[in-house]
């Protein structure tokens, strides 16, 4: 491993997907077990996608975590799919977290609500007592959760938001074995906006593989800009992002 630091982002570089997924558990289990030290319970951002399964098998794992202190949201989900699609975040997180451990309440965002403007307030409104700790990562066009580059806005008001997904995100879902063409995935989502995920006590990114290592060669290296909306990261106090050697490659 190797770790080095740009603005208040600090970097870590694996060998392998599996060596990052176990030790971000590690160190989420941590901070988890040092802030329950402090107060009766908290509340967890997770990101669904398949470049967080090593992450999420190693801490579902852990048997120093107590989840029953410990409330669940995630931090974006599809519009118009059916409630029992594979490919909703919900499901995903359910079958590989929120099944696996006894969470104190799990949050979902419903991507089939009658009035999803109403759905975003509903959500939002259930974030507003704060975050302590999100786990993330980073798409293949630089977003975190669904702030897309032409959506994202490091001062947006709002908490959760309606999006318009752009091309190079919807293609990740194939690319990631989710749908088998971009005509089925869903061109809308719903999503925490990066203040939301930001503006929490600690945030920990995972970002394995070679199809990410552009964006994340943009998030530590390039400019801070909404174009690349995970190099907000640099500027989030203690932030960690933890990389395999394909996501790495392109760093200097």
């Amino acid at each position: 491993m190797r770790t080095f630091e740009k603005d208040q982002l600090t970097v870590y570089c694996f060998d392998t997907r599996a060596e990052m997924g176990r030790a971000a558990a590690a160190d989420v289990s941590g901070k988890i077990q040092e802030l329950l030290a402090q107060k009766d319970s908290i509340r967890m951002i997770f990101a669904a996608a398949p470049s967080q399964n090593e992450f999420l098998a190693a801490l579902a794992s852990d048997p120093n975590i107590d989840f029953s202190r410990i409330d669940a949201f995630h931090m974006d989900e599809y519009i118009g799919l059916p409630a029992d699609a594979p490919q909703g975040f919900g499901n995903f997180l359910r079958e590989r977290l929120f099944d696996k451990a006894p969470f104190r309440s799990v949050q979902y965002l419903n991507g089939l609500a009658a009035d999803p403007e109403a759905e975003c307030l509903r959500y939002g409104a259930l974030l507003k007592g704060g975050v302590d700790i999100v786990c993330m990562g980073i798409g293949e066009n630089g977003h975190i959760a669904f702030n897309d580059p032409g959506f994202a806005d490091f001062h947006d008001p709002a908490v959760v938001k309606i999006v318009e997904l752009d091309q190079v995100c919807r293609m990740q879902q194939v690319h990631d074995g989710c749908f088998s063409t971009l005509e089925q995935v869903p061109t809308h989502a719903l999503t925490l906006t990066i203040p939301t995920l930001t503006r929490v006590g600690a945030i920990f990114c995972m970002v394995p593989a070679a199809s990410k290592a552009q964006a994340v060669k943009a998030t530590v290296q390039g400019p801070v800009t909404e174009n690349c909306p995970a190099s907000i990261l640099r500027q989030c106090e203690g932030a960690k992002l933890y990389l395999d050697q394909d996501s790495a490659a392109l760093l200097n």
